[in-house]
């Protein structure tokens, strides 16, 4: 059974809604509602664009014949979240002669979320995206907020742009032909909204994990737009990350270390790198007495149900992804900044962290 549509608004200075259902992708009335001008580049990948890309520009062009589409397809995957390939999207705005109302849309997952919205932030100082995401785990996080960038070999997300979407369109339909494993990276997101704000939400996660697991579309529904109403209430609030916006990192600072000190595209995908991170965060609130061991605990009992990793991978240094912690965008010059807890539901920013409790914890 077909889940029902959802339409969470995000409020603030540039206010977008984020339409969540199945079909939305051959939806030419909706996506076309979203342009203002003629020209339209749609940004994918090798993996997403032969599923989806020709139903896009079809149910465009069915709405209106008048739009000049072009297509630009990078190879998929975190380690093309490069500043080669964003210089890519742009030669190709430029082969379009994209004005200034032109847009690029976003058809994929967070990597091309993320690499077209910076390019559409910095072509021409700034025009629309709207956000298709195809990855649970871009639909729940990444396509939302405006946080754009592209990665670089000291780090994860260092070069980038807030650059709000005009729109977002999460097909939920699109999620039957995720990967079992990107599914589960995508539920490691949402369970951080219950983790970091709304603890009731991990017991309704763990009464639902099969149903969100197989991918019932009524299930997913549900989790997407709960997800995307925490975010989106958060980013209203704070717009540019100064300082509630932080708590939706919570598990990303270990997360992204993990990420980068591994190689992007090798290991632990996004998703499950945030799983191992949001264990450590709890472990490293219990030892700064913060919170209770046993709320960690539960924590990494939930995300095993989901069948989502815990612990650190073999082979990676404590030492050396306590140095690449410094480069994380959350540190700050007096030192470590870490996204903790008090108990589930209830994050806190806790600033000037000793390297000895977190070496403790990465041991």
């Amino acid at each position: 059974m077909n889940s029902p549509r959802h339409t969470v608004t995000v409020a603030g200075s540039a206010p977008y809604d984020i339409h969540i259902g199945p079909g939305l992708v051959q939806d030419g009335a909706l996506l076309s509602a979203t342009l203002r001008g003629r020209h339209v580049l749609i940004v994918s990948d090798s993996h997403v664009a032969p599923l989806y890309a020709a139903q896009v520009e079809a149910a465009l062009l069915a709405a209106r014949p008048e739009l000049l589409i072009a297509q630009h397809v990078i190879p998929a995957g975190e380690a093309e979240k490069t500043l080669n390939n964003f210089g890519g999207v742009i030669e190709a705005l430029a082969a379009l002669g994209a004005t200034r109302d032109a847009c690029v849309i976003a058809l994929g997952g967070g990597v091309i979320g993320d690499m077209a919205g910076f390019a559409a932030a910095c072509w021409m100082r700034g025009i629309d995206v709207v956000q298709l995401p195809t990855s649970l785990l871009a639909m729940v996080d990444s396509s939302v907020g405006g946080k754009t960038a592209v990665d670089i070999p000291r780090g994860k997300n260092l070069v980038g742009a807030f650059h709000t979407p005009r729109a977002v369109i999460a097909d939920t339909r699109v999620l039957h032909t995720l990967p079992p494993r990107e599914l589960r990276a995508g539920l490691a997101e949402v369970i951080k909204y219950g983790a970091i704000i709304d603890a009731p939400f991990l017991h309704w996660l763990s009464a639902h994990c099969d149903a969100l697991l197989s991918g019932d579309d009524a299930a997913l529904s549900e989790a997407i737009a709960r997800s995307c109403a925490h975010k989106a209430a958060i980013t209203e609030r704070d717009p540019f990350e100064h300082g509630e916006r932080a708590l939706l990192n919570f598990g990303h600072t270990f997360g992204h270390t993990i990420e980068a000190e591994q190689g992007y595209g090798e290991g632990l995908n996004h998703g499950e790198a945030v799983a191992v991170g949001m264990v450590l965060a709890a472990r490293l609130s219990a030892a700064l007495g913060l919170a209770s061991a046993s709320d960690a605990d539960a924590l990494q009992a939930l995300l095993h149900r989901f069948q989502l990793p815990t612990a650190i991978p073999n082979g990676l240094c404590a030492d050396a992804l306590l140095a690449r912690m410094y480069l994380d965008k959350k540190a700050q010059a007096s030192g470590l900044r870490f996204i903790l807890w008090s108990a589930p539901g209830h994050a806190k920013i806790v600033a000037n962290v000793a390297a000895d409790k977190v070496l403790e914890v990465l041991r």
